[in-house]
């Protein structure tokens, strides 16, 4: 195997490392979004709101509370928009070298 070659599977190795990385944060960010979808839901039925600071909890008003909710919804929305367009073009990146390395060994 040439030295291109073999460079060519090192890189392809980063970006399998970089994909998973890249798998974990999205993870994170869906389970995130879980959180706030379901803190919406559960803010829908109540009167009463309360804000967790600390190791404490405080009365907080409902509107601020579903406006903070949203505005983090929609951060998270828009990373995980990102993180996938990552994804993407680490794979076809990923695939374009697959080939070529393929290519090479044959």
């Amino acid at each position: 195997m040439n030295k291109e070659t073999k460079e060519k599977l090192e890189q392809l190795q980063n970006l399998e490392q970089n994909i998973n990385s890249l798998l974990a944060q999205k993870q994170q960010f869906q389970s995130q979004q879980l959180e706030i979808e379901n803190a919406l839901e559960q803010i829908k039925d109540t009167d009463k709101v309360f804000r967790i600071i600390g190791n404490i909890m405080v009365a907080a008003k409902k509107d601020e509370v579903k406006k903070d909710l949203k505005e983090k919804q929609d951060i998270v929305e828009l990373r995980l928009k990102t993180l996938e367009k990552q994804e993407t073009k680490f794979r076809e990146k990923a695939s374009e070298l697959q080939k070529d390395v393929m290519k090479e060994i044959k």
